[in-house]
């Protein structure tokens, strides 16, 4: 399958890729393109950048959570039918294992055969920028850089750049525009965490179509849809590859084929009754609102209904719901919120005492505690929640159960992540989490019906894992 796409990087954090991809997105909007946009790494904030401008979810691809070919499944079955602007993560090459580059945004170019293109902060530069891209183009053999965009850039020093980027490079990689120094107007703001509420997003939308409007005569869009015009097929086995289950069993009654494959082949096989939709709630509001959009589909093509709540609003878990899902998100900004609206602590509380299969992640594995920062939470765990101000065990984590639960029998196997600030006093220790340089600890609280902890999970790394949570959640809502 070939889909026109283009994988926008930065040579670092900052250098403006975030801004950059808003505009391009919402440049192609503008031309009544059909777009879709994806993000490497686990990241949960620049997709929700992302569908503030296209108003349609936007996917995480990520080489530590995926083998190649469910990457590349993933990526066709989040593309557009005209164009795909994948943004990168950190540097270009930045990212795990021996060499540094593993599972970095060139792991997930290479991997799909998707061309690059290469955002340099031009601020204070001129003809020493090409050093930069020159560096950066032959790092690699096949670097897959194909295009250039200056960030911070004056027009007359981008004719002269444009000018010796021919006389050095040739016709590749090309020069595709530049973003000029933008006004106040423009400007994302700097967010706490990567915070992004509700009233955020909509001051979001404007200043992004003020940096569209800015970059409208500066960026080469049409240079761009014709980078992104030669990416390579995607080619995936279906029925073979061993990171993509080629049956589920579900309930014990029917086969469900390829988990994570089209919502039409699934729809071609009749469900039992047993097997049929089952809701599960998920909390989503500013508190609650780091979701993987594949986790959600992937649920959904298991024959869940997802329906959400807010406990910000004080609602009760959704009636009816045989499944919850508390994501991680900013329940510490709050907090007196959240205690005062006891309908829905004492709703969540009562869900998961019952034995409703749950899933708590982060911020929401925080909710279930007794305390978050000295405030009365849902008191399910007996853990207190409080700011450990440093980053606490950042970054990718492989988990492995060490007894039966939720997800399965004892050493079964999730991928995940972890970036929080604050810390617990009792985290759990149903699991081993490994990080890629071998560090370890044991976490998560874990039972038959519940999944607790501190790690982010991307259920499509395991979807037999994701099936043995829907099977609970069919057994809890056959005995309502």
């Amino acid at each position: 399958m070939n889909r026109p796409r283009v994988l926008i990087a930065g040579t670092s954090s900052g250098s403006g890729k975030t801004t950059a991809v808003c505009a391009v997105l919402e440049l192609l909007k503008r031309r009544d393109l059909r777009v879709k946009a994806c993000k490497c790494g686990p990241d949960y904030i620049d997709p929700m950048f992302h569908s503030a401008v296209l108003n349609v979810p936007s996917a995480n691809l990520d080489p530590f959570f995926c083998e190649p070919s469910l990457l590349r499944k993933l990526l066709i079955g989040n593309s557009g039918d005209d164009v795909t602007v994948i943004e990168g993560v950190m540097g270009y090459y930045d990212g795990t294992g021996p060499d540094g580059t593993e599972n970095s945004s060139f792991t997930v170019a290479d991997e799909t055969d998707t061309p690059a293109v290469l955002i340099v902060d031009a601020k204070g530069a001129a003809a020493s920028l090409l050093a930069l891209i020159e560096g950066f183009v032959n790092f690699k053999k096949d670097s897959r850089i194909r295009g250039v965009i200056f960030n911070r850039m004056s027009a007359g020093t981008y004719t002269l750049v444009k000018g010796l980027m021919k006389d050095r490079f040739g016709d590749s990689p090309v020069p595709a525009g530049y973003i000029p120094r933008l006004p106040d107007e423009c400007v994302i703001p700097s967010r706490h965490l990567g915070l992004v509420t509700a009233a955020e997003i909509e001051d979001l939308k404007v200043k992004i179509g003020a940096a569209a409007d800015a970059c409208e005569k500066t960026l080469d869009i049409d240079a761009l849809l014709s980078i992104a015009g030669t990416a390579g097929e995607l080619p995936y086995d279906v029925d073979g590859e061993s990171d993509i289950k080629s049956a589920i069993d579900v309930g014990g009654e029917s086969k469900i084929d390829n988990a994570i494959d089209s919502e039409t082949k699934l729809a071609s096989r009749e469900r039992p009754k047993t097997c049929g939709r089952v809701k599960i709630a998920v909390a989503k509001d500013a508190a609650f609102c780091f979701y993987y959009k594949d986790t959600l589909s992937l649920l959904e093509k298991l024959g869940a209904e997802i329906v959400t709540f807010s406990p910000l609003k004080n609602e009760p878990v959704p009636e009816g719901a045989a499944g919850l899902l508390l994501g991680g998100g900013y329940p510490e900004l709050y907090v007196d919120q959240l205690e005062k609206n006891t309908v829905s602590r004492k709703s969540v509380s009562q869900a998961v005492r019952s034995g409703m299969p749950a899933i708590a992640e982060c911020g929401g594995f925080q909710y279930l505690g007794r305390m978050l920062d000295g405030r009365q939470m849902c008191g399910v765990l007996p853990h207190s929640s409080f700011p450990a101000g440093r980053l606490v065990r950042f970054g990718y984590v492989t988990l492995t159960a060490k007894e039966d639960g939720l997800f399965g029998s004892a050493g079964t196997t999730l991928r995940g992540h972890e970036f929080h600030y604050w810390d617990s006093s009792d985290n759990g220790n149903s699991f081993t989490a490994v990080k890629p340089g071998g560090r370890q600890w044991d976490c998560v609280v874990y039972g038959p019906s519940l999944y607790a902890g501190y790690p982010h999970l991307f259920l499509p790394s395991n979807p037999e894992a994701a099936a043995s949570f829907y099977r609970k959640c069919l057994e809890y809502g056959a005995a309502l």
